[in-house]
């Protein structure tokens, strides 16, 4: 199962990206995060049904000194995950 989200809130420059890596790296997805420039976070991420609702929870809680107003998700098609590595942060240096 793919899953694409959009985070809105407080979510760029409080940390909220390494949160979701170390949140979906243990719960061993594939995948993405990564800024957008409309201030928000996007995330594409492949695991099991079980796995994705892990992750959308701790999405929705969100890291120490973030605000999560709302999670946008949509689910992709499984060809997409095709090429998902280990989940990585995009734009990290």
């Amino acid at each position: 199962m793919v899953i694409h989200f959009l985070v809105r809130g407080r979510v760029q420059g409080v940390g909220f990206r390494w949160y979701v890596h170390r949140e979906a790296a243990e719960i061993g997805l594939r995948g993405w995060v990564r800024n957008v420039p409309e201030g928000h976070v996007e995330i594409v991420a492949m695991g099991t049904e079980a796995e994705l609702a892990e992750l959308r929870a701790a999405v929705k809680k969100g890291s120490r000194g973030s605000r999560v107003d709302a999670v946008i998700e949509h689910e992709l098609a499984e060809s997409e995950g095709e090429a998902l590595g280990p989940f990585e942060i995009e734009g990290a240096w």
